[in-house]
């Protein structure tokens, strides 16, 4: 109170954006720490980098949540496995609207030699939505420091070469729950 009066009388005005400024650039700050205190944990040996999975790549900044993707992975059709119902891969799999693709794991619906059904999985919390459903990812992703969403609105189907890297299987309650579902059941 006493800081507003002496600057009232001294004619100098503090502009109303400048506490909320001053906000932002503390919580930016503080996210900045925070992110460097747990990378520099990761590579100490404790923290979440530390119990990733040996042969994949490690988060990066950004990439927090998501599992990680293979990134010099062999077609599967090179590497002669082909994926089967129940499975998990990775797979670049094409967007709903045509516009391109990611490289993301998806749950195997339905294979043949040209390609297989697949629901994708995301990393993304989803449990408001009625079309997705959790999915353990401890059991085909050991680094995952949280369980995953599997969509269940539409099977995408994917091509045989677009097959890159088996991750695990689905857990078994969990399919028997998916093969119910009678818009997926085939």
């Amino acid at each position: 109170m006493a800081v507003r009066a002496t600057q009232r009388q001294a004619g100098v005005r503090m502009p109303e954006w400048l506490p909320w400024a001053l906000a932002i650039v503390v919580a930016v700050a503080a996210g900045w720490a925070w992110n460097s205190w747990r990378h520099r944990a990761g590579r100490s040996g404790t923290g979440p980098a530390a119990t990733r999975r040996p042969g994949r790549p490690s988060r990066g900044p950004g990439r927090q949540g998501a599992p990680p993707r293979p990134r010099d992975a062999e077609p599967a059709e090179r590497t002669g496995e082909t994926p089967r119902p129940g499975e998990i891969w990775w797979a670049d799999v094409p967007y709903e609207d045509g516009t391109g693709s990611k490289v993301r794991p998806c749950l195997v619906l339905r294979a043949d030699r040209r390609g297989a059904d697949v629901l994708k999985i995301t990393s993304q919390d989803k449990s408001d939505r009625d079309d997705h459903v959790r999915i353990p990812t401890r059991s085909w992703d050991a680094s995952a420091d949280h369980d995953s969403f599997l969509d269940v609105s539409e099977p995408i189907r994917v091509t045989a070469a677009a097959f890159a890297d088996r991750a695990g299987t689905c857990d078994p309650t969990l399919w028997r729950q998916v093969r119910k579902l009678p818009h997926l059941a085939a």
